[in-house]
């Protein structure tokens, strides 16, 4: 195994830009986001909170009336009728056991796009059905399980006792980058990347909060749309960056409450002060 380097707030910084008077909502970026179910609206809300809240010029959010309803009470900004999109956020929210036909079709038309692309949750198993930029956010059981469905023998505790090999095991033989979540966070790609990010407070193990970071990572990502076709690594490079900015936020928004908890949504609030002083230097 190679040697794992911690992300810092300066290597975060030159992965963040502002706007300058040359950008619209499309230089800046669309995200295109599909998450959510009847079952878990919630994912949705989060995740294109935090997109938001991350930069980006635009978020075009696809799923199930009922959740494009709640999506619009708390982001009215967003968009809900299908158009151009630079990078697609799938699968947070879903469950890929009981994927409806019409939905299975929406995330197959997405990932032939040939547009960057964020699985998490429920879009994990989809990963290797295109060949555009893409990376993974699984959990410890959840890269278990797709590890399991690829015929690769694993056990959680052997997940959980060495996440960095078992990332890169991921990494190499799905050949994408893989951010696997935890405590310590990993990231790396099939070409030899690896870098981890250490949580600043472990509030973060709570309901949502991997929602809010598929969010900015998806942000960060369509923001960046177009250093891909040269530089195709930099995908790893922004979900390290994502992960620092979703850790540095969290820490902000404890310290509001003298150190004390945090919700996923407070966690999504605090992103752009994150942001903001990143562009501060």
């Amino acid at each position: 195994m190679g040697t794992w380097r911690e992300w810092t707030e300066a290597d975060a910084a030159r992965w963040v830009a502002a706007p300058d008077g040359e950008d619209d909502k499309y230089r800046r970026g669309v995200l295109g986001v599909m998450t959510g179910s009847i079952e878990y609206p919630g994912a949705a809300v989060l995740g294109v909170e935090a997109a938001h809240r991350t930069g980006v010029g635009m978020v075009r959010y696809s799923g199930p009336r009922s959740v494009r309803s709640v999506v619009l009470a708390r982001r009215p900004e967003t968009v809900t009728m299908p158009g151009r999109v630079q990078a697609w956020l799938l699968g947070s929210g879903i469950d890929a056991g009981h994927r409806p036909f019409i939905l299975s079709g929406d995330l197959q038309h997405a990932l032939a796009s040939g547009v960057p692309v964020v699985l998490d949750a429920g879009g994990l198993d989809l990963v290797g059905t295109h060949t555009a930029p893409t990376v993974i956010t699984p959990h410890a059981r959840e890269l278990t399980g797709l590890l399991l469905s690829r015929d690769i023998e694993c056990t959680l505790e052997e997940v959980e006792a060495d996440p960095a090999a078992w990332a890169e095991r991921a990494a190499a033989e799905l050949q994408v980058a893989v951010l696997l979540k935890g405590a310590v966070t990993h990231v790396c790609d099939p070409d030899g990347a690896r870098f981890t990010v250490t949580a600043s407070t472990h509030w973060l193990a709570s309901a949502g909060t991997g929602d809010v970071l598929g969010g900015i990572l998806g942000a960060l990502v369509a923001t960046h749309h177009d250093r891909f076709e040269a530089e195709p690594w930099a995908i790893t490079r922004l979900a390290a960056t994502a992960a620092w900015v979703h850790s540095e936020a969290a820490r902000i928004a404890s310290e509001a409450w003298e150190g004390g908890p945090v919700l996923a949504l407070d966690v999504a609030d605090h992103v752009p002060v994150v942001i903001g002083r990143l562009l501060r230097g």
